[in-house]
């Protein structure tokens, strides 16, 4: 369990401290496969990182233990890992970057198991490049999740605007809109709020954007609050600190509906061939701006209530 592993990516060599170390005890899941996952996805997943200041979810003792979330890079990490200092309330934070392989194996050497990303650059940290809405179930029951993705999907498609799909690896899905920043990063989270009331109201039975867990009556919250500036959404492929080390995953929009979709089907050990085609392929050229989706909402033009 002890034992260090150097591994060799790239033009880097990664000491693997404590390789052994059974990260997910219910699994005999170690460091040592956390890093081999991060490596193995890197292709998919750097693309969606790449430019991201990030927060790492780290559990050195494994997720039966302690954990803590980072934001400020820590002073021994590599110099050849790329880091960007942005604005926070009365000052600044210096934020890792993950721009290749070598520092994804990095972080995962350093027990991140979740790698959070921002929904910006960090050369313009106020304009985002993502929307997400995030579809946080009352329970474990997946339907109300489909129902939901399926109506934020259609609310997106009368305001023409484009959208992906991933499990989360915990519970829900998130739906992401694809932005060409050029809307401030408050205006994105105005209308992200308005379009989630519109859902409410439209479906009120069914969804809320009520915050407090006791007042939403067994209703799908609809999350809108990591659109906030300097809030951090789940990346893909992504690990999750739950038994199992489930993974979240881009899907194509007519997977959605597959038998035996939960939130966290697929794991670190059950990929299959998840990563052989991108559903996300292309989606990023279709990037909008959210002034006519803005108009149309507040003017109420967007349809009317199911």
């Amino acid at each position: 369990m002890n034992a260090t592993v150097e591994l060799r990516v790239g033009r880097r060599r990664i000491a693997v401290k404590r390789a052994g170390k059974e990260l997910f005890p219910q699994d005999g899941i170690t460091k040592a496969d956390l890093v081999e996952h991060y490596r193995r996805v890197a292709p998919r997943m750097l693309p969606e990182l790449r430019g991201r200041p990030l927060m790492l979810e780290r559990m050195p003792d494994g997720i039966e233990g302690d954990r803590f979330y980072q934001k400020e890079v820590s002073g021994y990490f590599p110099d050849w890992i790329r880091r960007a200092a942005v604005a926070k309330k009365g000052g600044e934070v210096t934020h890792v970057l993950c721009d290749d392989t070598a520092t994804l194996v990095y972080l995962a050497s350093q027990a991140c198991i979740t790698p959070h990303r921002w929904l910006s650059r960090a050369d313009r940290p106020r304009r985002p490049d993502r929307l997400v809405f995030d579809l946080d179930p009352p329970s474990d029951d997946f339907e109300p999740v489909r129902r939901a993705a399926h109506r934020v999907r259609e609310l997106l498609e009368e305001l023409d605007l484009p959208s992906g799909l991933m499990t989360t690896g915990s519970r829900g899905l998130h739906v992401v809109v694809p932005l060409n920043r050029r809307d401030d990063v408050d205006d994105v989270l105005t209308f992200a709020r308005t379009a989630a009331e519109t859902l409410a109201a439209r479906h009120a039975q069914e969804l809320t954007t009520e915050p407090r867990k006791d007042a939403r009556g067994g209703r799908l919250y609809l999350d809108v609050a990591r659109n906030g500036y300097a809030q951090t959404v789940v990346a893909p492929f992504a690990v999750r600190s739950r038994p199992g080390a489930p993974v979240a995953v881009p899907l194509a929009w007519d997977e959605l509906d597959t038998p035996g979709l939960t939130a966290r089907r697929w794991t670190v050990t059950d990929l299959g061939d998840r990563l052989d085609e991108d559903p996300w392929a292309g989606l990023a050229r279709h990037a909008r701006g959210l002034a006519t989706a803005t108009r149309r909402l507040r003017e109420g033009t967007t349809g009317s209530p199911s």
